[in-house]
């Protein structure tokens, strides 16, 4: 009954502040073109603090450069210093960490026969801290171009030729991330088989994460008919094929990857191992909006699409919905932290949203239509939560737990932090504290653990009470037997006296 009435007050509340029926928006931060809300343990929007605050665009002609032309993503090197992909402009522009001024213009190489190339709408680059390389999705020209930072070509990675590539299909590469060993991986505008995997030398070595097929009703329909078919019939059937990836991170040993179909709710977002598994298969995970967002004017129903994806130095996963103009940010567990951003002209607002990128705990997202790159500062609150959910990434519960109550008082709805209360307590060995705050948080998973400790805790405290109880019972029911079997013997031995005479 309580847990009814929550829901329904929560309902209330939400309906109360809701300014659209599209945004899910509460809450605005001055000067923001966006409203500060987040999630509730029944998946209701609600009031929220905001992690981030827009601090100020920055367009080619602030970097002296010229306007950008049609941006495509934005990458930030070991050093500080930011790669733009200019698309539309056949180059990539590297600033430096403030992003005001212009280190390099990268728009013409060296190829290793000392000729020169330029290049052509690339949508991709990504700088090896451990390579010392910059590799540039050179879209229009069907290639990858490896280069060192002077501009020297060291690889040139093109369509493949091999019985595993469709050769029917052209090479259109449009992001691009390397791992330590130096193997490329590329996604492909027209490919649905995961991300195309080269060795150092540019060698095609296979594909790598390709998304699941969505198992919808008419699938499945599909699939049984199929056993009755004819392999003629079979092969004239439209084959189902997975959404392809849209873009990736690496992070370590992991790359995470990302997609932005609107109708596929599997592998939305994966985190990948080196053998290609993904992590996230078997967690019931969700990214973006609860749900899908209706617009007005188009009277169409429009879902999350997330378009690119940036795992930050503390672990924190910042997930791009082109649908919404917004960015989620959630810790290494998945749980949502924030959301910053939306569709509008003032700055915080998008037109459409290509890619993002972050340094230190500050956010940088590209506009590929405004041609600007947006800055996000970290707000106090947005700080103590980062510093809280910092430490419990490393495992140091307890040390997490001030912070943590530090974000309660500012914000009673934050979930993530009901969470967090909860761990800490349940490592301190507070399990009723535990189990409230787990109570309070909706996690059947923590509760459990702290209840089988309360339970334990419990009996061994009491355990010379309980047995002294069990020791009593124990006599009492030795006792009342004898006593039973004494009337019983007694009983009979009368009816049988009676029976005699």
């Amino acid at each position: 009954m309580t847990k009814n009435m929550n829901r329904f007050m929560a309902a209330v509340c939400a309906l109360a502040v809701l300014s659209t029926p599209a945004a899910h928006v509460y809450a605005k931060a001055a000067g923001e073109p966006y409203e500060n809300y987040n999630y509730d343990n029944w998946g209701e929007a609600i009031p929220s603090q905001g992690g981030f605050v827009a601090d100020r665009t920055v367009s080619g002609y602030d970097l002296g450069i010229g306007a950008f032309d049609e941006p495509s993503d934005i990458f930030c090197d070991h050093d500080h210093i930011f790669y733009i992909a200019d698309t539309g402009n056949d180059r990539v522009i590297a600033a430096n960490s403030r992003l005001d001024e212009v280190v390099r213009v990268y728009d013409e190489f060296t190829m290793p026969d000392g000729s020169g190339t330029k290049l052509n709408k690339p949508m991709g680059v990504y700088v090896s801290s451990e390579k010392g390389l910059i590799y540039i999705a050179d879209t229009n020209n069907s290639r990858v171009l490896v280069s060192d930072m002077d501009g020297n070509v060291q690889c040139e990675i093109t369509k493949p030729d091999s019985e595993v590539y469709d050769q029917k299909k052209t090479f259109l590469p449009q992001r691009v991330i390397a791992d330590k060993a130096g193997n490329v991986y590329v996604v492909l505008g027209n490919i649905t088989t995961g991300a195309a995997m080269f060795a150092p030398d540019g060698e095609f070595m296979g594909f790598y994460g390709a998304n699941r097929v969505e198992p919808t009703a008419e699938i499945i329909s599909n699939y049984f008919r199929s056993i009755f078919m004819s392999e003629e019939k079979k092969a004239q059937r439209t084959r189902t094929v997975p959404s392809g990836i849209t873009s990736f991170d690496i992070d370590g040993d992991f790359v995470y990857t990302c997609t932005s179909s609107s109708t596929q709710s599997t592998d939305t977002v994966k985190k990948l191992n080196a053998a290609g598994k993904n992590i996230f298969a078997d967690m019931e995970l969700h990214f973006g909006d609860y749900k899908p967002v209706y617009d007005t004017s188009q009277n169409k129903m429009y879902s999350a699409a997330i378009v690119d994806i940036d795992i930050a130095e503390d672990g924190c996963i910042n997930c791009l919905d082109f649908t919404t103009g917004r960015v989620f940010q959630y810790d290494e567990d998945c749980n949502l932290l924030f959301i910053t951003g939306a569709i509008a002209e003032q700055t915080g607002g998008f037109d459409h949203v290509a890619a993002l990128e972050s340094l230190d705990n500050d956010l940088y997202v590209l506009d590929s239509s405004k041609d600007t790159v947006t800055v996000f500062r970290e707000t106090s609150f947005g700080r103590t939560v980062h510093k809280a959910a910092a430490l419990h990434n490393e495992g140091r519960y307890e040390e997490a737990l001030g912070p943590w109550e530090e974000v309660l008082k500012r914000d009673g709805n934050y979930r993530r932090a009901y969470i967090g209360v909860a761990l800490a307590l349940l490592r301190k060995g507070d399990y009723e504290g535990s189990m409230k705050y787990a109570k309070l948080a909706d996690d059947g998973k923590i509760y459990n653990k702290a209840f089988e400790g309360y339970r334990r805790q419990f009996l061994k405290e009491h355990f010379t009470a309980i047995a002294a109880v069990a020791a009593i019972a124990a006599a009492a029911l030795t006792a009342f037997g004898i006593y039973r079997k004494k009337r019983r013997t007694a009983g009979n031995n009368e009816k049988k006296g009676e029976e005699q005479s």
